[in-house]
């Protein structure tokens, strides 16, 4: 895997990324640091990446369990040290998971194979931060859209 990182220039705290894949994120810093708040912060960009990552993760082993899953939501909550480095201490992850009849034990387990197994950035977020996690399971009688 490979980016690069650009910054924009003299005129604030703006950087282009270019990932390996050819997409381009845009980042910026606060206005206190620097920054006109253009984009998101760098550590936002951690912070929903590693919510991504799950999210995406617990979707698959849901479908591979047999699971009716039709829509996976992640909220997360986090607190970074107040010194330097100001690493992440405690993230949250709430899943709000809806389909036909999804098992509570088999969300449970998909959750917990995530975060323990297969996702990289909240295994790598865990050598600093207390992970934690809860889950809703909201049943979805919308037929699916062929």
């Amino acid at each position: 895997m490979e980016c690069t990182v650009r910054w924009t220039g003299l005129s604030g705290m703006t950087f282009l990324a270019e990932t390996g894949s050819g997409h381009v994120v845009a980042m910026d810093g606060a206005p206190e640091g620097g920054g006109r708040n253009l984009a998101p912060r760098p550590m936002e960009l951690v912070l929903l990446g590693t919510g991504g990552c799950t999210a995406y993760d617990v979707v698959v082993i849901l479908r591979k369990s047999g699971q009716d899953v039709r829509g996976c939501e992640v909220s997360l909550k986090s607190e970074r040290a107040e010194t330097d480095p100001k690493v992440f201490i405690k993230v949250h992850f709430h899943f709000t998971v809806s389909g036909r009849n999804l098992k509570p034990n088999v969300v449970e387990r998909a959750i917990k194979l995530s975060h323990d197994k297969y996702c990289s950035a909240s295994i790598m977020m865990e050598k600093t931060a207390e992970i934690t996690h809860s889950f809703d399971i909201v049943e979805d009688a919308a037929p699916v859209a062929s």
